[in-house]
């Protein structure tokens, strides 16, 4: 597991996530919230200590353990799935920050939960999501998360948890005297890509490898984001697509665990923005009811690339953090069906409305699913002027 320094050095990486995706500084007597599992308790007191240092105000919240989470989808009725504790809104309506820290005792233990029952309580609370997401556009709020190694995760990944934690050290520089610093390069190198993306007028992008022929509408008023401190690590650039845009096939060669199942080489295909056609070789049925869960569950909500210059991820993880930014020999891309990114919007976010959101064809669903493919591949971006250039080649930029 983790050595004393490198706790203290993931806390130091976890603050630099939490400020850095900030758009304001923070402030003393700021309210910053500290959600965890179990295992990764000692990490949560080192941020607790250095918070209440710092002059803030911690709230810290233990997740419900793998036997409460189980008991909750099996007891519960339909008002009980649905409720929201008193105080909650007022407490994300004043929130600041939040740092997550994800360390899971069981990954599957939710396996045999019906879907629709997850997806209910996943509705319900979109409410406070949208909350946040208000704070956030207007520079009040921001968050992070991590992961925190088990031998559950460890288990699925098939990997040891030594060789877990590994990944995690490397992936996130633990084994550098200042990750801080490392991350820094990172951000800035990210920021000139993004720009270059950003300057570019681009009708579509298409995404072509061995199993993939998709076109992607970036749509009005997009701008590409991220490596921006919300995730740790996060060496994915994304944008949240026009979904009426988005047209061919993709397929995700890499597995990954929702609500306790496993899911494996999931296919689709999408006409006017739709996915029409759904297959998987491994929870075919499972993906379809996912699909259903509301009127956005099967439209597009991001589109993203990873360079493998910046990840140090070369093993599956069976965690979307980790496996969504999957470096190793190609680099990936992957898409995410379901709800959109505000952030992605290049005007002015607080005129971004429901209203003006379903204008410019930013997806709503209580769905995020990331759906990762690590072929070789080439995405290349037809411009309004006629051009046509690559900007994405054997897993790196091209810029």
């Amino acid at each position: 597991m983790f050595t004393a320094k490198q706790l203290e050095r993931y806390a130091d990486v976890l603050w630099w996530g939490l400020s850095t995706a900030r758009t304001s500084p923070f402030k003393r007597d700021d309210i910053v919230l500290i959600r965890y599992n179990q295992p990764a308790i000692k990490l949560a007191e080192i941020l607790y200590a250095r918070l209440l240092d710092r002059g803030y105000h911690p709230i810290q919240r233990m997740n419900p353990t793998t036997e409460m989470e189980k008991q909750f989808y099996l007891l519960s009725t339909n008002s009980q799935l649905v409720f929201l504790p008193p105080g909650e809104k007022e407490l994300m309506s004043r929130l600041n920050g939040s740092i997550f820290l994800y360390a899971p005792e069981s990954i599957t233990h939710l396996g045999d939960i019906d879907p629709q029952k997850i997806g209910k309580t996943a509705v319900a609370q979109r409410t406070m999501r949208d909350i946040l997401d208000r704070r956030e556009s207007c520079g009040a709020f921001s968050w992070t998360l991590c992961v925190f190694p088990t031998a559950d995760l460890a288990q699925h990944a098939g990997l040891s948890l030594e060789d877990y934690t590994r990944q995690i050290v490397r992936a996130c520089f633990l084994n550098k005297t200042s990750p801080v610093s490392e991350w820094r390069r990172v951000y800035k190198r990210a920021q000139f890509i993004k720009k270059w993306l950003n300057s570019l007028h681009v009708k579509y992008f298409h995404v072509e490898s061995k199993n993939i022929d998709l076109e992607v509408t970036p749509g009005e008023n997009r701008q590409w984001v991220g490596i921006s401190g919300r995730n740790i690590p996060s060496f994915e650039i994304f944008l949240s697509p026009d979904w009426r845009g988005i047209r061919g096939k993709y397929y995700a060669d890499q597995p990954s665990y929702r609500s306790g199942n496993r899911v494996g080489g999931v296919r689709l295909e999408f006409q006017n923005g739709r996915a029409i056609k759904v297959g998987a070789d491994t929870g075919e049925n499972f993906v379809k009811k996912q699909l259903r869960m509301d009127k956005g569950a099967n439209k597009l909500g991001e589109f993203s690339l990873t360079d493998k210059r910046f990840s140090r991820i070369d093993q599956f993880m069976a965690n979307t953090l980790y496996d969504e930014n999957y470096g190793g020999k190609n680099g990936n891309c992957h898409i995410a069906l379901g709800s959109s990114y505000s952030n992605t919007y290049a005007g002015d976010s607080r005129k971004l409305t429901p209203a003006r959101k379903r204008h410019l064809g930013f997806n709503e669903s209580a769905l995020h699913w990331d759906l990762v493919n690590t072929e070789k591949k080439r995405v290349s971006a037809h411009l309004m002027s006629g051009e046509t250039i690559s900007i994405y080649e054997n897993g790196r930029f091209m810029k």
